[in-house]
């Protein structure tokens, strides 16, 4: 594409006096793994949640496939190909397993396919199917991750934004987890991977962005940006720049 798929423009979000996000500038291409770190409180989050819709941002726009989605409620955004997980998994605790997964293809997608059927596949795809008509009250923490992912990926989305999809995994799980999302990538899912675990952006990420205080302090592929004595700064402080 001539363009990015997903385009943040100056955004800016404020909380009373803290800038959460002050003038950042970020472009997704189609195809692209691109990882955004930085240290706790930088505005990852922050910037996950205005850009899917969760909390409107204070000024600048967003575009998503050319489309102005700024300030958009989530439903909306979702049905023109932005999906996203949370850090902690949010199951529709009363439902099943494949009724959550539902819940997604139905209410999320763009109407175009039997909304059962993409929840079969998609639980099929993530390893969850043998527990479809299960409680999700039996699911592990590990397990709960899929799900999350499947009940995104049933909204067959053009761009997925993972929000510490790896958080309180033991490192089987890490690893486990590492090889779906690449396969959810080879599947023609743009990603936007936020994430602490370093070995994990380096092996999965094209590109990465550094927040750290609400800026974009850095851009570039992963090793190189690692050792920009900025990021550096922004993680461990002067002392140890």
């Amino acid at each position: 594409m001539s363009s990015p798929l997903l385009e943040v423009q100056g955004l800016v979000r404020h909380f009373g006096g803290v800038k959460a996000l002050d003038g950042v500038d970020v472009g997704v291409w189609e195809g692209e793994v691109l990882g955004l770190v930085g240290p706790n409180g930088s505005g990852k989050s922050t910037l996950i949640n205005v850009v899917s819709g969760q909390i409107p941002p204070t000024a600048g726009r967003i575009h998503l496939a050319g489309r102005d989605i700024t300030g958009s409620p989530p439903h909306r955004i979702s049905r023109l190909g932005l999906a996203r997980t949370f850090q902690r998994p949010r199951p529709f605790s009363q439902l099943t397993v494949e009724e959550n997964v539902l819940m997604g293809s139905a209410f999320g997608g763009n109407g175009a396919e039997d909304p059962r059927a993409v929840a079969r596949e998609t639980l099929e795809f993530v390893g969850l199917a043998e527990y479809a008509s299960e409680p999700v009250t039996r699911l592990n923490l590990h397990q709960l991750k899929f799900l999350e992912l499947a009940r995104a990926l049933a909204t067959r989305p053009k761009i997925l934004l993972l929000d510490e999809v790896l958080s309180g995994l033991n490192p089987t799980e890490v690893d486990e987890s590492v090889e779906m999302i690449g396969k959810i990538n080879q599947r023609g899912t743009t990603l936007v991977v936020v994430e602490h675990i370093m070995r994990v952006v380096v092996k999965l990420c094209n590109r990465v962005v550094v927040l750290d205080g609400g800026r974009l302090i850095a851009e570039g592929p992963p090793r190189e940006v690692m050792a920009d004595p900025e990021v550096r700064r922004a993680y461990l402080g002067t002392r140890y720049e």
